[in-house]
C-alpha cells in the first residue's frame, strides 16, 4: 500500500513529466549537500532540493556560523572533491586549550592540552566557515552529471510506495515540487533539520529539550596571532570557545566565536554596541590574544538537544540534524551529520553494486545500526559535559578541573580523546578513512 508522507499546498503550476532518480534528498543545507555530492561522486543519480536561493546561501552575512571540521570530517571532504575548493580557507587546529574559569577572573592553571604533535601532526582538524564551505558545493555541484539540485524550491508532496517483489524494481517515491515538477526515486533522505517534516510525517518520533541557553556567534577580531589554537573557556553560564580562523584580506587576525550564554541574557548581550560588547567578550577571555573586537554583525541561535527514535522508515532515511542535534560544547554537530553521509552513502552504493534495492529495509537497518550508537554516545556525553560545567558550585569546579589536570598528564589517554575529536575511532566508513566509496 502506498504511504503518504508529505502534503502541503501545491503551487498550483502545471506539472512536468516526472523525472526519474535513485535518490531524492530533500534539504540543501551542509548535510543534505554533502549526502548528494557523496552520492554523485559514485555515479548514483541524485536529485536535491533546496528551499534557499543558491546566492543568497553564500553570501558573508547569512548565519556567521563556522563549523570545526574533524580530521575524519576533512577527509570526507576531500574524498567527494570539495576540498580542493575550500581549503584555502581553511584554518587547521594545531592545539586545544579546554580549561574552567570564571568571568572577571584568572582562568584556572589546572587545564587540558591537546597538541597535534602528539598524534599524528596532522591538524587535529580545521575550522570553516559555513558559507565557504556551501560556497566550495556550489562549485562543485556542475561538474557532477548524476546531480540535480532544485533550488529555491520546496517539496510539496510526497508519497512512498510499495516495496519491490525482488531486485531493485522501479522507482517508489513520487515527489511533487511546489512549482509542480515531478520526481520519482528508489529512497528519500531527510536532510531537512531538527524540525524535520519528513519524520515527523513519518510517524517518527523523538526525544528533545530546550537548554536554557543560547549560542552567540560571529566573528572577532584580535590583535595577537592565534598560532592555530582553539580556546574553550567553561564558565558557569556555558562555554566559551574562540576557534582559530585564516587571517582576512587586510590582515587582521580573526577567530570564531561560539559563546554560550543564559536566554535571559542574550537579548542584552545582542543590543551592546561594539565596545561594550568586546569588553564583555575580554572579561570572559582575558588578554591572551591581545585586545578583543567584533565590528561584525552578532547571531544567536537557542540550543536544543534532539534525537529521533528511529533513523529509517519505509524508504526514508534521516540524516544530520533530521536524526540528531546536540550541543555545540564539542563542536561535533556537523562532524556527526558528515558521518551519516558517509555511513549511509556506502550502505547505498554496496547495496546498487549488488543489483539490490537500495531502499530495502536490511540496507537501512544496516545504516541505523551503524550509526545510531555512535551518535548517542556523543549526545550523552555533551549533554553531561554541559550539566558539569555549567555549574559553579565550589566542590563541582574543583573535582572537574582536577579531572582536566588529571587527563592533561596521561599522554595514553589523552591521544586516545585527541583521536576520538579527531573523528577516527570506532568502526569507520570507507569515506572517513580517506577511501572512496
Amino acid at each position: 500500500m502506498a504511504e503518504k508522507s508529505v502534503k502541503a499546498e501545491n503551487s498550483g503550476a502545471t506539472a512536468s513529466v516526472s523525472q526519474p532518480f535513485e535518490v531524492l534528498v530533500v534539504g540543501g543545507g551542509l548535510a543534505g549537500l554533502s549526502m548528494s555530492v557523496a552520492l554523485a561522486s559514485a555515479g548514483v543519480s541524485v536529485a536535491v532540493i533546496d528551499r534557499e536561493d543558491p546566492d543568497a546561501a553564500v553570501a558573508a552575512p547569512y548565519d556567521g556560523r563556522s563549523s570545526a571540521l574533524a580530521r575524519g570530517s576533512q577527509q570526507v571532504l576531500a574524498t567527494v572533491g570539495v576540498w580542493p575548493f575550500l581549503a584555502a580557507q581553511a584554518q587547521p587546529i594545531l592545539d586545544i586549550r579546554v580549561s574552567d574559569g570564571r568571568i572577571g577572573r584568572a582562568a584556572s592553571r589546572l587545564f587540558l592540552h591537546y597538541d597535534h604533535q602528539d598524534v599524528t601532526g596532522e591538524p587535529l582538524g580545521y575550522i570553516v566557515e559555513n558559507r565557504v564551505t556551501r560556497q566550495a558545493f556550489q562549485t562543485l555541484l556542475p561538474s557532477l552529471p548524476t546531480l540535480t539540485r532544485f533550488a529555491p524550491n520546496e517539496l510539496a508532496e510526497l508519497e512512498r510506495g510499495a516495496d519491490a517483489s525482488g531486485g531493485r524494481g522501479q522507482n517508489k517515491v513520487q515527489a511533487v515540487l511546489k512549482d509542480g515538477q515531478r520526481i520519482t526515486a528508489d529512497l528519500v533522505i531527510a536532510a531537512d533539520g531538527r524540525n524535520s517534516m519528513l519524520r515527523q510525517a513519518a510517524g517518527i518520533r523523538s526525544t528533545s529539550w530546550d537548554y536554557p541557553q543560547c549560542g552567540i556567534v560571529g566573528t572577532v577580531h584580535h590583535e595577537r596571532p592565534h598560532e592555530g589554537v582553539a580556546h574553550e573557556h567553561f564558565l558557569p553560564s556555558g562555554p566559551f570557545a574562540l576557534l582559530p580562523m585564516v587571517d582576512d584580506e587586510a590582515g587582521d587576525h580573526r577567530s570564531s566565536l561560539v559563546w554560550t550564554e543564559s536566554r535571559e541574557l542574550t537579548p542584552h548581550m545582542l543590543a551592546l554596541d561594539e565596545a561594550d560588547f568586546s569588553e564583555q567578550m575580554q572579561r570572559r577571555f582575558g588578554d591572551s590574544l591581545g585586545t578583543l573586537r567584533m565590528p561584525g554583525k552578532r547571531w544567536s541561535y537557542p540550543l536544543s538537544l534532539m534525537h529521533a527514535e528511529r533513523y529509517a522508515g519505509h524508504r526514508l532515511a534521516l540524516i544530520g540534524d533530521a536524526a540528531h542535534a546536540i550541543h555545540p560544547i564539542a563542536g561535533q554537530g556537523f562532524n556527526l551529520g558528515l558521518k551519516d553521509v558517509a555511513a549511509l552513502s556506502e550502505c547505498i552504493v554496496d547495496a546498487r553494486r549488488l543489483g539490490l534495492d537500495i531502499a530495502s529495509s536490511q540496507v537501512l537497518e544496516r545504516y541505523e545500526r551503524w550509526r545510531r550508537f555512535d551518535n548517542m554516545a556523543l549526545i550523552a556525553a555533551t549533554d553531561g559535559l554541559n550539566r558539569l560545567f555549567s555549574n559553579d558550585l565550589p566542590p563541582v569546579r574543583l573535582a572537574r578541573d582536577l579531572g582536566l589536570a588529571a587527563v592533561n598528564r596521561m599522554p595514553g589517554l589523552k591521544r586516545f580523546f585527541m583521536n576520538h575529536a579527531m573523528g577516527l575511532v570506532g568502526d569507520l566508513p570507507r569515506l572517513v578513512q580517506g577511501r572512496p566509496l
